[in-house]
């Protein structure tokens, strides 16, 4: 079996090759042959069964697929994570914070729509969370006290796809990061930032989460519903429950592994390996 590994073209740092690599080391052990390749410099499908897809580039997904290699992710679920308001809309019904989208603007020195900021005051309250609709770690969400300040932004991200969302109090600082592989909530680790964003890359602490059943059960019909193989699920403290937050389909693993203990990177090729032979 001959596997591919697609990363960014553009990837340089050693956190973000963490993930590539182990995931290699992983499948090389199941013996099969891998090549970790940059997106720029893939052309076609080549030879391989697969290809473990760590690129968030549409385009290239879909043409890997449309000529018959099987992506992990598949290219839909790449697109449903990747846009945090189509995840939003993916998930009706599940408990996911109360969200507006903002209208799409093409005219960038026209005037915020006030009637629009007046229905985000009324329905969310403040403070609330403002999003881009694409990015990750941390980066391109914002927490708006104000008025004022959400004016700011929402001129700031005029000529952006973003969101707006309303805040759960009781996990300023803090959620927990679900790592669900093959259908099954895998591990867990509780993330605690020093101020309004809880990521590890942005600096966040982290410890192991016991989870309960029903919570394992949501994480699940989460990544069963995106159709999703492996994900990192975000979910914030409730009163009455979780919330889910985002849904991360190429979730780094780095920190959980070394947080956890659980060997992440062995989990997911023993899917990979198990879903190409028919196991």
């Amino acid at each position: 079996m001959k596997g591919l590994i697609l990363i960014n073209a553009y990837t340089q740092s050693e956190s973000e090759l963490y993930q590539p690599r182990r995931l290699r080391e992983e499948l090389q052990k199941l013996n099969v042959t891998v090549d970790l390749v940059r997106n720029a410099c893939i052309d076609s499908r080549a030879d391989y069964d697969f290809c473990v897809y760590l690129d968030k580039d549409k385009y290239c997904a879909r043409r890997l697929e449309g000529q018959g290699l099987r992506l992990f992710n598949r290219a839909a679920a790449i697109e449903t994570c990747d846009d945090k308001m189509l995840t939003c809309l993916a998930l009706q019904g599940f408990p996911v914070p109360e969200t507006i989208s903002a209208p799409l603007c093409y005219t960038p020195e026209i005037d915020v729509n006030e009637r629009l900021l007046a229905r985000v005051e009324r329905e969310l309250g403040f403070p609330l969370v403002v999003k881009e609709c694409f990015g990750s770690l941390g980066k391109g969400v914002y927490f708006v006290e104000n008025r004022v300040q959400l004016q700011a932004i929402s001129k700031k991200l005029q000529n952006k796809p973003h969101l707006f969302q309303k805040f759960i109090k009781t996990s300023y600082g803090k959620d927990v990061r679900v790592i669900v592989i093959g259908g099954k909530a895998r591990c867990a680790m509780k993330r605690t930032g020093k101020g309004f964003l809880s990521n590890v890359a942005a600096g966040g602490g982290g410890e192991p989460f016991a989870l309960d059943e029903q919570t394992k059960t949501l994480c699940e019909r989460v990544a069963r519903q995106i159709g999703l193989d492996y994900c990192g699920i975000d979910l914030l403290f409730g009163e009455e429950g979780f919330w889910v937050c985002e849904v991360n389909s190429n979730a780094f693993f780095a920190a959980t592994e070394r947080v956890t203990g659980v060997n992440v990177a062995k989990i997911y090729a023993e899917h990979i390996v198990g879903q190409m032979e028919g196991t």
